[in-house]
């Protein structure tokens, strides 16, 4: 029976969803600010809260299975520096998903996914442009730019 078995599939098979949490956890540790889909972020906080639980006890073993699963060392040796050193005052909640709205392409709900304690690399920026993409350009603000080009050239021309 799967009691209390939930894993969020992501329409991927076991290896394809394991390959794609690691590398998200990879750049999540790298960068400390991801922007992805909201699903793809609910399913990597729970992974990336257990990383740093782990990384937390510090010790070879912890290290050898932190490694295992993200496959890159420059990702684990962050994580065990700088990561979890920032997060050693608390018991859980590492992670923060804050909502975007929809992707223009696809209307996919998009969320940046950041670390609590360390400071993200300008979420401000990404916020901002989440919000530039998703305003629709329209036939009069196009109009407006080339007219805008045109005068400028004309300056340069002089």
């Amino acid at each position: 029976m799967r009691h209390r078995r939930n894993t969020t599939k992501l329409k991927r098979t076991a290896s394809h969803r394991k390959s794609l949490l690691a590398n998200l956890a990879c750049s999540l540790i790298e960068h400390g600010c991801i922007r992805t889909t909201f699903g793809k972020a609910k399913a990597l906080r729970p992974v990336a809260e257990k990383l740093v639980t782990q990384a937390k006890r510090n010790d070879l073993h912890s290290r050898r299975l932190a490694i295992a699963f993200l496959r890159q060392k420059e990702a684990v040796s962050k994580l065990f520096a700088e990561v979890a050193p920032a997060a050693a005052n608390r018991q859980g909640g590492y992670c923060r998903i804050t909502k975007l709205g929809q992707r223009m392409t696809d209307s996919a709900p998009m969320a940046i996914i950041e670390w609590v304690d360390l400071p993200a690399a300008e979420p401000e920026d990404v916020v901002e442009e989440a919000a530039a993409e998703e305003v629709k350009p329209t036939i009069k603000a196009a109009k407006k730019k080339a007219a805008e080009k045109t005068e400028e050239t004309a300056i340069a021309a002089e």
